[in-house]
């Protein structure tokens, strides 16, 4: 495989061949041509084209140490549908995370005080209507593709939501208010919200330009600065986005740097770091937030999930099924909220599990750059293998496959994809609450379908789990979907549809799934800090001798 810029790609001759009127460098971020990709600080990319000798050079040292996802080797960047190797990398060293951090503190400064919550929310709304321009639209599509496998018709809804997320957060920045409070004998209280100040944002792989947006567009709502390291595997959106900003805000205040999870240790021990917001695996979590204590700094975590999707016997079957493929099949299962736990009510299992298996039938696999492809590759070998692994664990203990367990047909696919990393969808019967299958994270596209018969038990057995990330319910009863929900351990919720996340409604979860929330009216909360301001306007109250000497 020769080692080529994303301009001379698969990706840019499908693009450019379904968008012929859409023609010229402005189609493509300014990392395009080059061959190594850089860290994207104080307004400028650190991107390099290479000589001839250097590319073939740096081709054989690939072919020497084959890896199979960023994460592996954080030096070289490949598309998951082909594993073709894109470009290289260059990781942030300790210099360039510092350069980032300071050049963002200067930018900071600037933004918080010569920028009013006005500018700041013009400033966003004009990165949402840049998101929006066609070509930009459909180049941050199909780079999100060919970062995470993923379909094109679902990276399309990923661009909506970062251009949701920019324009909630611009009337969000006119929130950043205080208050006024008159005191005893005549003096006054003033409370201010103020910036933070620097702030760092570490994304996942599954869903790159929405973590992005998400973070960048709260950040600078409020008046602060943005240090973003993208995932491993997944830097390409997060680099454009940066270049679209820079057009708005003063330089150095969102940059983005490259690299594996020692960069992000770097930044989140940063002294000039006030807050870190993560997303991302528990496990990984967990360190950040342990990290981010020594230094007594705001955090955001949003992680994993092993989430309940309950269906009660009164529900419109068609309706539930719908609901339940989403909640465990789309983005071939690499969602945290995912509803892998399905829990039904035994008097309709057997009918909800054979339309779920007849519509899992319609699914279409292949190309992810084909518009109607539903099943595509997982975002590396390593977490196909994994997928299988848990299929292969679900069968020895016992549950009953119905559906799915393999990968896909090669015969299905164009020579170029490697049907190993794409995992069918999967269902499982008769499953139980203790089954490893059932209890732990996955992230692939695995259904573990559960009976239940009492109301009161199946709410204790949807809580049995140590995340708490989200829920659903389908049942016609509103009342009983509230009181199921009241009673549930979660923290985004869904009544007779699943996974749907506007940017005006908090994102988070309980227990192990995290702290804090993204989004939603409550998001100044988390971007911001108080100062309270006392004015005394009579004589000090001084309860102490007032002698002079003389």
């Amino acid at each position: 495989t020769m080692a080529v810029p994303l301009k001379l790609s698969r990706v840019s001759r499908l693009l450019n061949s379904r968008l012929p009127a859409i023609k010229g460098v402005a189609a493509w971020p300014t990392f395009a041509d080059s061959h190594v990709l850089g860290s994207f600080i104080n307004g400028a990319g650190s991107h390099r084209v290479l000589q001839p000798s250097e590319v073939a050079a740096k081709m054989e040292h690939a072919k020497a140490t084959p890896k199979t996802c960023g994460a592996d080797d954080p030096t070289t960047l490949h598309t998951p549908s082909t594993n073709e190797l894109v470009y290289f990398i260059d990781p942030a060293d300790e210099d360039t995370v510092n350069t980032a951090i300071q050049s963002a503190v200067q930018a900071q400064h600037t933004w918080a005080l010569n920028f009013g919550p006005r500018d700041r929310a013009r400033a966003l709304r004009s990165v949402a209507a840049s998101l929006q321009e066609e070509h930009c639209f459909e180049v941050m599509a199909a780079m999100e593709s060919m970062d995470t496998g993923r379909p094109i018709d679902e990276t399309r809804e990923d661009i909506n939501s970062a251009i949701e997320a920019f324009e909630w957060m611009s009337g969000q920045a006119y929130t950043m208010s205080g208050q006024h409070t008159q005191m005893e004998g005549g003096d006054t209280a003033t409370v201010l919200r103020e910036p933070l100040g620097v702030c760092v944002g570490i994304g996942a792989w599954n869903y790159p330009l929405q973590g992005a947006a998400w973070k960048a567009a709260a950040a600078l709502a409020f008046g602060n600065a943005m240090v973003f390291k993208p995932a491993e595997d997944t830097p390409l959106t997060a680099l454009y986005l940066a270049e679209l900003v820079q057009k708005t805000v003063p330089e150095g205040l969102f940059n983005v740097v490259l690299g594996p999870g020692s960069v992000g240790s770097m930044l989140v021990d940063h002294k000039d770091v006030y807050k870190v917001s993560f997303t991302g695996a528990a496990s990984t979590g967990l360190k950040v937030y342990e990290q981010a204590a020594g230094g007594m700094k705001k955090v955001t975590l949003e992680l994993g999930g092993k989430s309940p999707l309950i269906i009660y016997n009164d529900a419109d079957i068609e309706e539930a099924a719908r609901g339940a493929i989403l909640a465990n099949f789309y983005s071939n299962g690499q969602v945290c909220s995912n509803g892998t736990r399905v829990f039904v009510e035994d008097s309709i299992h057997d009918a909800f599990v054979a339309r779920v298996v007849e519509l899992t039938k319609q699914l279409t696999v292949g190309d992810p750059f084909e518009p109607g492809t539903h099943v595509t590759t997982m975002i590396h070998k390593k977490q196909a293998d994994k997928t299988m692994e848990y299929i292969e664990l679900g069968l020895k203990e016992g549950a009953n496959l119905v559906i799915g367990g393999c990968t896909a047909d090669q015969n299905d696919l164009p020579s170029e994809y490697a049907a190993d990393t794409i995992i069918m969808p999967t269902v499982f019967t008769e499953c139980r609450d203790d089954m490893r299958l059932v209890q732990e994270e996955i992230f692939g596209p695995v259904m573990s379908v559960l009976r239940f018969n009492d109301r009161d038990e199946v709410i204790e057995r949807a809580n049995d789990t140590k995340y708490g990330l989200s829920a659903g319910v389908f049942t016609q009863d509103l009342r009983l979907a509230q009181d199921t929900l009241a009673k549930l351990q979660a923290g985004t919720t869904w009544i007779n549809t699943y996974n749907l996340a506007p940017a005006s409604l908090p994102w988070g979860g309980y227990k192990q799934s995290g702290l804090g929330r993204e989004n939603g009216l409550d998001v100044v909360n988390h971007w911001t800090q108080l100062k309270s301001v006392y004015q005394a306007n009579g004589p000090v109250g001084y309860p102490y001798p007032t002698k002079r000497n003389m």
